[in-house]
């Protein structure tokens, strides 16, 4: 039984919390756009949107949009990817003329078409996982289970961390990166856009803009992480004690 805990339930345990507060995390950002406006005043987007906006072989006056309607478009995008690509194609901004415009192309929208695609499945996978989760919290509470210690927890996820790392390291970054974008998305699907070619790619200034949400995502992870093994932690403790108080009356 210790074997059990120690190499399956406990991994178990820790994997699908791991990826159901990873979904937590996201779907709560994803209600506040991911901070993009505080993203848009840290990295400049601005700056870049007017430097590179007039390059753009499809699109025209980009460059004499405001800020507000840089949020919009953003929000705009992030909340159709979040509906399985719902509305992507009437996402619009408007020209020096007034008349309105499509922000994206045809490769733009497909490719955000696949990224809804893909959220769709973190999303299954994801409450599948909260839905593991709990239970196998009950089957902890049930069984009178304690978690591992506090050292062995962080030791745990330290080493698979440093392997991770390790193995990034070795491969290089940039060709996991391609990997896997060869991998989850279709064949034939562009995915990579040069600031010239997608007024998506330059409202996002990609991939900078990303490296900040997965700081702000961790950082709510991180929090969600620590604050749901306090509170575990403390609900199986005093299940423990209980059962150690009733037995002693007995």
């Amino acid at each position: 039984m210790n074997l059990f805990k120690r190499f399956c339930f406990w991994p178990t345990f820790f994997i699908a919390q791991l990826i159901g507060l990873a979904l937590v995390s996201w779907r709560l950002l994803a209600q506040f756009h991911f901070a993009y406006p505080l993203g848009y005043q840290l990295l400049n987007l601005n700056q870049h949107i007017t430097q590179y906006a007039p390059l753009n072989r499809y699109k025209e006056d980009f460059e004499f949009t405001s800020a507000s309607e840089h949020w919009r478009l953003f929000g705009e995008i992030s909340d159709a990817v979040h509906t399985s690509g719902k509305g992507l194609a009437q996402i619009s901004y408007t020209l020096k003329n007034g008349q309105l415009t499509a922000l994206m192309h045809e490769a733009e929208i497909i490719h955000l078409q696949d990224v809804a695609n893909l959220i769709d499945r973190f999303y299954f996978i994801g409450i599948l996982s909260l839905l593991l989760w709990a239970s196998l919290i009950a089957i902890a509470h049930q069984q009178k289970l304690q978690l591992p210690s506090l050292k062995k927890i962080l030791l745990g996820f330290l080493a698979g961390s440093l392997l991770a790392s390790v193995i990034l390291v070795a491969i290089g970054p940039t060709a996991v990166f391609y990997w896997l974008h060869e991998q989850i998305f279709p064949n034939g699907h562009q995915w990579f856009f040069y600031y010239q070619d997608s007024l998506m790619t330059t409202l996002m200034k990609a991939p900078d803009i990303f490296a900040f949400i997965a700081i702000v995502l961790l950082s709510l992870l991180l929090l969600l992480w620590c604050a749901s093994l306090y509170g575990i932690n403390h609900f199986l403790q005093r299940t423990t004690s209980r059962a150690f108080r009733a037995k002693t009356r007995k």
